[in-house]
């Protein structure tokens, strides 16, 4: 057990909540191949469930403030997926079929279902492949954060840079994607510990998770297949995508964040904190 106010000191956030002696719980599972995984619990556990799916290299402790918000009332569940956080990194299953496996067999060992899943960056694109391959009968709801769900448009490629920077040793280009991740500069005790738990991904498989072999089709497929609500919450770069989303699919509601970076629920808990009540609240469990 590690109280939450440790959870947080320990990553160095930018402000500790109170200290209530709020418990969250370290768990384990093994999954059908064989690795051993891990997810942070909180929260009553006879409470409806949310499951957070964290981003590219990121561990389950990033959505600390989530932890301590929705705790209080709901069953939470922070997962670090395969490779990352305190997961296990086994030499292979850094595909979307596996990771879609392994949420599978993390619902699986949680009660009560169905489950609310809240995915950032490539946690979205893992839920998706769940959804694709599994289906939504363990589902209430989905929260999609920050990347493309394969809806048009197709993002704008970035402009290649005019005078092409010397390549940067693995640790420190790491450091600088973390320290993109925020529009605000979350300090630098919070930045050093969140770079090192992304370097915990090993740097074969960080690579595997950014090139993922499959159509953006795929990922629209898996969104339009489900009826379960869907809150889909971005930065401008996809609100052309939340807006045909949100036209086109019955039960999308969409949220843009303009002042806030790609962890934006880390730069804007408070108000990310309050769209996903409101959304549990008004859609999922009235």
């Amino acid at each position: 057990m590690l109280p939450l106010l440790a959870l947080v000191l320990a990553a160095g956030a930018r402000a500790a909540p109170a200290p209530d002696r709020f418990p969250v719980y370290d768990r384990f599972f093994i999954t059908s191949d064989g690795a051993r995984l891990h997810y942070l619990e909180a929260g009553p556990p006879t409470g409806h469930t949310l499951v957070f799916i964290p981003g590219w290299t990121m561990p389950a402790w990033i959505w600390a403030e989530q932890l301590r918000t929705f705790g209080r009332t709901y069953h939470v569940i922070a997962f670090d997926p395969r490779g990352q956080g305190e997961s296990e990194a086994p030499p292979r299953g850094y595909e979307p079929n596996r990771r879609a496996q392994d949420i599978a067999e993390l619902i699986a060992n949680l009660t009560p279902v169905p489950v609310v899943v809240v995915a950032w960056s490539l946690g979205v694109l893992d839920t998706l492949a769940y959804v694709h391959t599994h289906g939504d009968g363990l589902l209430a709801g989905l929260v999609l954060v920050d990347n493309s769900v394969g809806e048009e448009p197709p993002p704008t490629p970035l402009p290649p840079p005019r005078h092409p920077a010397p390549r940067l040793p693995y640790p420190e280009a790491m450091r600088r994607f973390v320290q993109g991740l925020f529009l605000r500069p979350p300090g630098e005790a919070y930045v050093e510990q969140l770079t090192r738990a992304s370097l915990r991904t090993p740097q074969a498989a960080a690579r595997l998770l950014r090139s993922y072999p499959l159509p953006r089709t795929y990922w629209r497929e898996a969104v339009y297949a489900t009826d379960r609500p869907v809150l889909y919450v971005v930065r401008p770069r996809w609100a052309a995508q939340a807006e045909n989303l949100a036209r086109n699919r019955p039960g999308t509601e969409s949220a843009i964040f303009t002042t806030a970076g790609h962890a934006l629920f880390v730069d804007e808990p408070a108000r990310f904190d309050a769209l996903l009540a409101s959304f549990l609240r008004r859609r999922i469990w009235p």
